[in-house]
């Protein structure tokens, strides 16, 4: 079974995100902030990361650069966002996907199954 973390400030985010993947057959774990997050990843590598942009303390773009460089771990991560600046800023992540919110399940569904084979 994939294991996905589902990285988001919002619980109510992060928990309809959460009864989804699981409703699809998938492992997941949550965290509620950038520094949670890290501390998990490093712990237990998922397959997947699902991670929201805008965050307080630190965000998703600031995560990704933490598990990139100091963690050294190559897993897909799926960014999250429903803000239009955070979109066209996509460009600054490398090899990262971007879902808009409000959610589009049957592509985020797609996404993660395509990043996973």
């Amino acid at each position: 079974m994939k294991h996905i973390l589902v990285v988001d400030d919002i619980v109510d985010n992060s928990d309809l995100l959460q009864t989804f993947l699981e409703s699809e057959g998938y492992q997941t774990d949550v965290a509620n902030s950038g520094a949670i997050a890290l501390k998990k990843i490093a712990a237990h590598p998922p397959a997947l990361i699902l991670l929201d942009v805008m965050m307080p303390g630190m965000s998703g773009y600031e995560v990704v650069q933490q598990v990139r460089h100091n963690l050294k771990l190559s897993m897909p991560i799926l960014l999250v966002t429903g803000n239009d600046q955070a979109a066209m800023a996509e460009s600054k992540v490398e090899d990262e996907d971007l879902i808009r919110k409000p959610i589009d399940f049957d592509r985020l569904l797609n996404r993660i199954q395509t990043l996973l084979n």
